[in-house]
């Protein structure tokens, strides 16, 4: 897992540095500085890809790793890499309860309060790597999962922010993944 760990914060970083040079050759105008750009973008997108492979590679030889990543890839809007993204920063998921869970991805709402005041929900702390990473599925669910959209129309509706309904909808994904892990089970429609 160590290796692991070790390859996807590489690889983060390295994503990092594709998004900062992208808007730097938006605003390039030096023909020099374009050309450097558009390598430097290649460079990052071929040590991206290597990066990717080394990771499936070391997943492909711990059969149970792989398993649970195709098994968190069965919920409509988790993809490869969130899939392990989420078993390498979370190594609990599967093994705790969905609140505690949920707690550690960061995604439980916690109520600031003292003495009589009572201040708004927030989420806090946790680890911001798993909210990262199941921002974008999230949005995905809500557009094809009808469990999900339902989820997060009756939230909008309710009157809460469409980010608070999104965040609904991670931490549901979050516990769902959680569950399926657990209980050694694919997703299936219209199943909690």
């Amino acid at each position: 897992m160590h290796d692991l760990s070790e390859l996807l914060t590489t690889r983060r970083a390295l994503a990092k540095d594709q998004v900062t040079a992208k808007t730097r050759l938006a605003t390039a105008q030096n023909p020099l500085v374009r050309e450097q750009l558009c390598r430097r973008i290649e460079d990052i997108g071929t040590d991206i890809k290597a990066l990717d492979q080394a990771i499936a590679q070391i997943a492909k030889q711990r059969c149970t790793l792989e398993e649970r990543i195709r098994r968190l890839m069965t919920i409509p809007g988790i993809g490869r890499l969130t899939a392990t993204t989420m078993l390498i920063d979370m190594p609990e998921l599967g093994h705790l309860d969905g609140k505690k869970i949920a707690a550690l991805a960061g995604l439980a709402p916690m109520t600031h309060q003292s003495g009589n005041w009572q201040g708004k929900e927030r989420i806090a702390g946790g680890r911001a790597s798993i909210r990262r990473a199941v921002y974008m599925p999230a949005l995905v669910a809500i557009r094809s999962n009808p469990d999900l959209h339902e989820q997060y129309q009756r939230l909008f509706k309710a009157g809460k922010a469409k980010k608070v309904a999104i965040t609904a909808v991670m931490r549901r994904i979050a516990v769902l993944a959680n569950t399926l892990l657990r209980e050694d089970r694919d997703w299936l429609p219209n199943r909690p």
